[in-house]
């Protein structure tokens, strides 16, 4: 286990630039304790939140927005629109603009897309993008170079990108977005490392990356934080989340 020293708190500083606490959890639609879940959220104390697998059927804005109630947020952009991903956020954030994208369907296999949104907190402008890739090897890598594509596209001085990856770092596609982004937990790792399962962490497979100019003064799975018991971390739902502290200058 890495450093387990406090992450930083959300703030704005003197020169613009904002510190923010992001997380990224897949919830495998809300199919376990969702009490347990907006526990976990709520002790990160989190400014963004980039969530993978959110409810896509049935009264699906219903489910996202008790959730986020639950968790002391908001929904920014995401969910059955976006076929999983879905961002929330702290009342901290002023939104520019969203949109859900649907990436190419591949026949045979479920189809996936973005949750994207431009947001200022503080002084600083940020693209934001929850994504949850491909099982498949070459859909997946594929993918990853249209992530890179739609920041690009944001026009943004800054962006986050964070997800569930489907792959570990010695990856390929793990690989494709490292080399064009900070992968956080690489950068200035801290808490755990692993994501997969709650059970038997043994796979790094969900991470956020920041662009070139964010300084990431911490990143990792969120172990013996104030709040979060690893009961509620097993039940909530089958990956460990990723919080991390940022700085992003002004704009």
């Amino acid at each position: 286990m890495a450093t387990t020293s406090p992450l930083p708190n959300s703030r704005t500083e003197p020169d613009g630039s904002a510190v923010i606490r992001v997380l990224s959890y897949n919830i495998r639609s809300l199919r376990d304790d969702e009490d347990a879940l907006a526990r976990v959220i709520r002790a990160c104390r989190p400014d963004l939140v980039f969530v993978q697998e959110a409810p896509r059927f049935f009264r699906w804005r219903k489910h996202a927005a008790r959730l986020a109630a639950k968790s002391e947020l908001v929904v920014l952009t995401g969910g059955a629109t976006a076929t999983g991903p879905l961002l929330l956020c702290s009342l901290r954030a002023t939104v520019e603009r969203t949109q859900d994208v649907l990436l190419p369907l591949t026949p045979g296999l479920h189809r996936r897309g973005f949750a994207t949104a431009v947001v200022r907190i503080g002084g600083a402008r940020i693209g934001l993008l929850s994504c949850h890739l491909s099982l498949r090897s070459d859909e997946r890598y594929a993918q990853a170079g249209m992530l890179l594509d739609r920041l690009d596209a944001m026009d943004v001085p800054y962006a986050i990108a964070a997800g569930d990856i489907n792959e570990r770092p010695t990856g390929r596609s793990f690989r494709r977005l490292a080399e064009s982004l900070q992968d956080c937990w690489a950068v200035a790792p801290w808490g755990g490392q692993y994501t997969s399962t709650p059970d038997n962490p043994h796979q790094r497979i969900d991470a956020i990356f920041a662009a070139q100019g964010v300084e990431v003064l911490g990143c990792g799975v969120p172990l013996g934080l104030p709040g979060i018991t690893e009961a509620d971390l097993r039940a909530a739902t089958d990956h460990l989340p990723v919080l991390a502290a940022l700085r992003v200058p002004g704009a």
